[in-house]
């Protein structure tokens, strides 16, 4: 937050993290800035103005955000871009909550969507449309008309090849290479990408 509000657009400043049920923190936690549970934001709304979801987990990021989205809607939502990310602001689109982390490139006509991340240093090509809900880890190289629908991760390291499309809530394994088409809820490894099939114990 320090470094998008030093770029000189959108200023914030963090005022601390709320989780489902306080009462599950374990000891590896750290508890230091959750300032409650979920009824906190009904009770404190007018200590903050933005809010943003933190968890990588697509399935959770959408069903937080659906579950606040009626009492908070889109203007709490701002798309938090790094300062460092090179996208072409003029034709790139980024949903409500997005969160677009360091070294991202996003060429041109590239669509992200509400509360998608795209972590650290990863590609976006040429007209990629990214869906919502999407956690893309760190270095995942997304190719030029690749369409990735709804709650999709996409593993570390992976790439998608040109034109190719993944499937609403699929997985595709770290360092993975997808050349054709992922089934929806599928997950696919290897390079090339196949359906992980678990074997039976004997």
């Amino acid at each position: 937050m320090e470094e998008i509000s030093r770029a000189g657009g959108e200023q914030y400043a963090f005022v601390g993290y709320v989780v489902s049920d306080t009462a599950k923190l374990g000891e590896h936690d750290s508890r230091d800035e959750v300032v409650g549970d979920m009824s906190w934001l009904s009770e404190h709304r007018d200590e903050f103005c933005t809010l943003a979801i933190g968890i990588g987990s697509p399935a959770a990021r959408l069903s937080i955000y659906r579950e606040l989205q009626a009492e908070f809607p889109a203007s709490y939502w701002p798309a938090l871009l790094h300062p460092s990310v090179t996208a072409d602001r003029g034709s790139c689109s980024f949903g409500p909550g997005s969160i677009i982390c360091a070294g991202t490139i996003a060429t041109v006509n590239v669509s992200v969507g509400a509360q998608t991340v795209v972590n650290l240093a990863c590609t976006l090509g040429h007209e990629a449309v990214i869906g919502d809900g999407c956690v893309l880890n760190p270095t995942v190289n997304i190719s030029g008309g690749v369409r990735v629908g709804d709650g999709v991760l996409v593993g570390t390291g992976s790439q998608v090849l040109q034109y190719v499309t993944v499937g609403e809530g699929a997985t595709v394994g770290a360092g993975a290479v997808v050349t054709k088409p992922v089934a929806p809820e599928t997950t696919v490894v290897g390079m090339p990408a196949k359906p992980f099939v678990r074997r039976k114990a004997a």
